[in-house]
């Protein structure tokens, strides 16, 4: 049995997801096995990953699905008493995996999962530990006035330090425990099931730690593309689900996309702009639904 099942899931991006398993090639002496789920891969891509890495165990996935649809679709046939979830974007630079597991073995039998800092190329902190969220947090990281850079009793502490939550990103945690919570909550599609499992784990009695001694480079961000205007809307009813649908958050989100709306129709109608309007008003009439996230998205999907 492999100490660690690493499981990625990828959309059709071989030119992020080589150098990422190049690295973790590289930097990598614990027993391991590799799952990739190959989201929506187009046949040559699907054939060059499966020659390139014949070391990894690649699971195709062409139905519409979400983060934790895709993710699970591995879950469920690791082996290893650890599993690393990991994107794509990312890529080791150190012997990552080894030292999560050190930590690990270290901590507390309570402890199911810990995080490395997780870095944008350059070396810039993105995150290194993540405290709980709330409805009122929420509606701040929506004005963009969250900053998971800042010193708190749950981020950015020096060497290994009990948080609250995680971040999809890059995370190891016990198979076992993952196991038992069911994996990653379905119910979302983007966002935020890497949150609901670290308030779940809390929830349950279980910990959740971070190390700042170690740390994998995330290529987070991006151009604006059409997808968005189905991305944004799943993404934002994921979280309405998770914050219990309280009436004042949806008003502000609603309020706050009209505003945006409305902006985009006094500016150029082209490119980014029109993508961008129609995102607000999907986002609008994605708040007050009934329908899931997964459902908003193919409604949305250009």
């Amino acid at each position: 049995m492999p100490q660690v099942s690493i499981v990625i899931v990828c959309m059709n991006r071989p030119d992020i997801l080589f150098p990422c398993l190049d690295s973790i090639r590289a930097y990598t002496s614990v027993s391991y096995e590799t799952f990739v789920v190959a989201y929506m891969f187009s046949p040559e891509n699907l054939e060059a990953l499966r020659m390139q890495f014949p070391w990894v165990k690649v699971i195709p996935s062409a139905e519409t699905r979400g983060f934790s649809e895709n993710n699970n679709l591995a879950l469920k046939e690791v082996t290893g008493r650890y599993c690393l979830i990991l994107n794509d974007d990312t890529f080791l630079t150190e012997p990552l995996i080894d030292s999560l597991v050190m930590d690990m073995e270290s901590l507390p039998e309570n402890a199911a999962a810990v995080s490395p800092c997780i870095r944008f190329p350059g070396g810039r902190e993105q995150t290194c530990g993540r405290g709980p969220w709330s409805p009122s947090l929420y509606a701040k990281h929506y004005l963009h006035l969250v900053n998971e850079t800042l010193p708190s009793i749950w981020t950015m502490r020096d060497g290994l330090f009990r948080t609250y939550t995680l971040n999809g990103a890059c995370f190891l945690v016990k198979t076992d425990i993952f196991r038992s919570v069911g994996w990653f909550d379905e119910r979302f599609f983007f966002t935020p099931e890497d949150i609901a499992l670290g308030h779940k784990l809390n929830d349950m009695g279980y910990s959740v730690w971070a190390d700042s001694r170690i740390s994998v480079t995330h290529i987070a961000g991006g151009s604006v593309s059409a997808i968005e205007q189905a991305i944004k809307p799943a993404r934002v009813r994921g979280s309405m689900i998770f914050y219990g649908e309280p009436l004042w958050l949806k008003c502000f989100v609603w309020g706050f996309e009209a505003l945006r709306a409305v902006k985009y129709l006094f500016l150029p109608r082209k490119g980014r702009n029109v993508i961008m309007r129609k995102t607000a008003i999907n986002v609008m009439k994605a708040v007050f639904s009934s329908k899931t996230p997964k459902e908003l998205f193919v409604r949305f999907k250009p």
